[in-house]
């Protein structure tokens, strides 16, 4: 598996430029002769199709839900960084290009963030000029907070929701190029194969989930924006429909999986009630600017919060980590919660939770400040709990928030098939093996702004436009094979519900595979899932036809999919002996229980190829060289 990343030459702070000067340019009157086909309309979905529309070249935009609008990329809360320094206090590019790779303990390219810290200052720009309406201070200036792994305040938000507003910015910028006939747009349609021909992705084959219909759909090059795929876990923050399939897909097809097992768990959830559940709720990471997270003293303290004196509680995040208290980052965050549960000091149904107390944040500032600041939190947090945030602390615990891993891509977001573009969370190229938190909205809107703009470009200019249809063989037999596995679902007519196995296999996946791994546990777990998935091919229900809208269809495919990812992320935990970020084996670990990286043996990006439905993929590596930065333990006291 060729892994050149095409890093360009030169000083770090002018790779892209250099990039961007190099590339082939397509003129103006031979884009429209192009047609691009971009696969998911969330965050970077919407902005690349809208972005390449707008270029002059055709496209065509799927997406599985009713509108682009209803993209899981509206649940993001808290904000998106920039390194805009507007509060004064020592941003950079460069810092914040550190930040995140010291965040994701550094797993990721230097390149590849460097640039998203650079593309940062201008997604903001580009959302102001769209009406994207960011907090303001008194005087009219955008306003800026803080957020987990970092000491200045970079973060832009709208209140608690501004992922869906930053959504509405790309989603009008999509439809204005609906309206002028330059995207056609197919809700409701999702993507099952992907088409490749003579080495080059050249297609997709959709079914159209209301009534069934099979067909394909060619392009020039394929742009997959399609997002994470934390819902193998079954229990976690994100919208149901989120699913692994297209990117699963497409690495059936030739597309190396990178670090699958970097999956990202948020300390700031609400902690899970009963079996009942079907997900969790994100309670965002800027409640911890000003929320204190605590727990009692002593192990099974039951009394109400408010008879525990101040004495007799444990803040301790702000005890084990004084520089950035409340606001370290995410996976430190999160094994520190999970260390005090642990220790029998957690609050709650189970022991499984602590509290996120606003007392002396109101006590401070008052309440109609933290109303404006979080009011739609507290309210949401109200209406799923019926506890009132404003006079009791809330409970949180962690849970699956993020995957980390994804395809592998290339500098220019290309992946291993020439021609297949992925773009957000789909990939894995910026983060590492820890998300920082406000970083997902600023790489898919960089991600579908600004890269994919350029580097799209300079591969269609070495590639003549047309050249196949959807007669094609290699169309056909994807055709085919959709319709073969569809039938051999509805076939089945089994004993158990899709449901069913989606729950055990996400039971196997937290326990063996979540936040804490060992090898005895992913040993385990590799036993346990192709035994499941052998039941599932057995045993699972689906009914109805595939000629109709058919919600148990759909979910029976998607399943049947995260159980081959989730075999193959405990394969990759199972090979990667060292702890980092959100990887953390319990065999490597300091003495006091922190990550414990081997540079020597991993500092590396792990791809692995498809190589057959009955034989294990094949690991390969992609060395990283840091010249920028100092490989070094992370610390956050």
């Amino acid at each position: 598996m060729n892994l050149d990343a095409h890093i360009p030459g030169g000083p770090l702070e002018q790779k892209w430029d250099t990039r961007r000067f190099e590339m082939k340019l397509v003129n103006p009157a031979n884009k429209r002769k192009y047609h691009v086909l971009v696969v998911g309309s969330g965050l970077a979905g919407a902005s690349a199709a809208a972005s390449l529309a707008e270029l002059g070249y055709q496209v065509t935009c799927f997406c599985y839900q009713d509108s682009p609008r209803r993209a899981h990329s509206i649940a993001a809360q808290g904000g998106i960084n920039a390194a805009k320094n507007y509060c004064n206090d020592g941003d950079s590019i460069r810092r914040l290009f550190y930040d995140t790779i010291k965040g994701g303990d550094f797993r990721a390219r230097e390149a590849n963030v460097y640039r998203l810290a650079q593309l940062s200052v201008n997604i903001i720009d580009q959302c102001v000029a769209q009406g994207v309406p960011f907090a303001r201070e008194y005087g009219g200036l955008l306003d800026n907070r803080s957020f987990g792994g970092a000491q200045v305040s970079r973060t832009f938000y709208a209140r608690g929701q501004t992922g869906q507003q930053l959504l509405l910015g790309a989603y009008q910028a999509l439809e204005r190029q609906i309206g002028l006939g330059q995207v056609r747009m197919h809700s409701r349609h999702e993507m099952l194969e992907l088409v490749v021909v003579d080495g080059r992705a050249r297609g997709v084959v959709v079914r159209d989930m209301v009534t069934g219909e099979i067909a394909s759909h060619v392009g020039d090059a394929v742009v997959l924006a399609t997002g994470g795929y934390g819902n193998v876990f079954y229990l976690a923050t994100y919208a149901k429909g989120c699913n692994a399939t297209a990117i699963w897909r497409a690495h059936k097809k030739g597309a190396g999986f990178a670090n699958p097992c970097f999956t990202q768990i948020h300390p700031t959830c609400i902690p899970v009630t009963g079996e009942y559940q079907s997900k969790l709720t994100l309670m965002s990471e800027s409640l911890r600017n000003d929320g204190r997270i605590w727990v009692p003293l002593e192990p099974g303290d039951m009394r109400p919060p408010n008879e525990i004196p101040e004495a007799e509680r444990d803040y301790f995040l702000e005890r084990m980590y004084p520089s950035f208290g409340n606001l370290a980052p995410r996976d430190i965050a999160s094994r520190a919660v999970k260390r005090v549960c642990d220790e029998g000091r957690g609050v709650g149904p189970g022991g499984r939770g602590v509290y996120l107390d606003f007392e002396d944040a109101i006590a401070r500032l008052g309440r109609t400040v933290i109303e404006e600041k979080y009011g739609n939190l507290f309210e949401m947090y109200e209406r799923i709990t019926g506890e009132d945030p404003y006079t009791a602390p809330m409970r949180i615990y962690p849970a699956t928030h993020y995957t980390m891993g994804g395809l592998w891509v290339d500098y220019d977001l290309m992946s291993t098939i020439p021609g297949l573009f992925v773009a957000g969370e789909a990939n894995f190229s910026d983060h590492g093996a820890n998300r920082l938190g406000a970083s997902a909205l600023m790489q898919g809107l960089a991600d579908g702004y600004f890269v994919l703009p350029n580097v799209l470009g300079n591969y269609l200019a070495g590639v003549k436009p047309g050249g196949v249809d959807a007669t094609h063989a290699e169309f056909q037999a994807a055709e085919a094979s959709v319709r073969e596995q569809i039938a051999r679902l509805l076939a089945i007519r089994g004993s158990r519900t899709v449901t069913s196995f989606h729950r055990e296999l996400g039971r196997i996946m937290w326990e063996d595979c979540g936040m804490a791994r060992n090898a005895t546990g992913l040993a385990s777990a590799l036993r346990k899932i192709p035994a499941l998935r052998e039941e599932f091919w057995r045993t699972v229900t689906v009914p109805g036809t595939g000629a109709e809208l058919n919600q148990s269809l759909e979910m029976a495919g998607r399943v049947a999919d995260f159980m081959e990812l989730g075999e193959l992320m405990c394969r990759d935990a199972l090979a990667r002996e060292e702890s980092c970020g959100g990887h953390f084996r319990e065999e490597y670990q300091t003495p006091d229980g922190e990550a414990l990286r081997n540079d020597e043996r991993f500092c590396h990006v792990a791809v692995w190829e498809w190589t057959g439905p009955d034989t294990p993929q094949r690991r390969n590596e992609e060395p990283l060289v840091f010249e920028n930065v100092h490989l070094a333990t992370r610390s956050y006291k």
